[in-house]
């Protein structure tokens, strides 16, 4: 297997992360929500870009996250009869939307509204069902007031076993901050290879 195709625990691609520059941050297992004969378990795993957090901490005195990528692999206890998945996916897609929309509200994220949903052909081949989210993210220290324009996309697919993957990316607002080598001007290459991770998850 190459170091490209390589995955973790929950399905993420490692050998593409860690090409990439990503560091793992956050590992976790924890109930997403119940259902009227089950609870649904999220195995998550979280990465960041940790060359651009030390460029914006080495400019700004401010420590955060402010891109990240995380994939989760879900389980079902007790595990689904034989069938009903397909049944249940429009209920975990949508609390898998609720969950991520708090969650990037708890890591600082202001302004959260979620856009459109669109299909979105993952490399195993099932169609994912992605959601566009637009944020702000407020760096603040001392002498920097910073409000960084955030985008982010959530992607909920059905393969054998439920998958659900994502991330957020600054598009704008670092300009004035970093050096031009830090800065995805306009976030293009940033969604480029978020929508690419989300795609080689398994």
């Amino acid at each position: 297997m190459s170091e490209g195709t390589s995955t973790g625990p929950v399905g993420e691609p490692t050998g593409r992360l860690e090409a990439g520059g990503w560091e793992l941050v956050e590992e976790s297992t924890e109930t997403l929500f119940e259902l009227s004969a089950a609870r649904v378990e999220g195995h998550t795993r979280i990465y960041e870009d940790a060359a651009l957090r030390r460029a914006v901490r080495e400019a700004s005195g401010v420590d955060q996250l402010c891109r990240f990528f995380f994939a989760t692999a879900v389980e079902f206890s007790p595990p689904l009869s034989p069938g009903v998945a397909p049944m249940v996916k429009p209920t975990v897609a949508s609390e898998a939307r609720r969950e991520f929309a708090g969650d990037l509200e708890d890591r600082g994220f202001a302004n959260v509204d979620r856009g459109r949903t669109r299909n979105l052909r993952v490399d195993s081949g099932p169609r994912a069902r992605l959601t566009d989210y637009r944020a702000t993210y407020p760096l603040r220290a001392d002498e920097v007031s910073v409000d960084l324009r955030v985008r982010g996309f959530l992607a909920v697919w059905l393969d054998g076993e439920f998958r659900i993957a994502g991330g957020a990316y600054p598009e704008s607002g670092l300009e004035g901050l970093l050096a031009e080598a830090d800065v995805d001007p306009d976030g293009a290459a940033y969604r480029e290879e978020l929508l690419a991770l989300i795609r080689a998850v398994e």
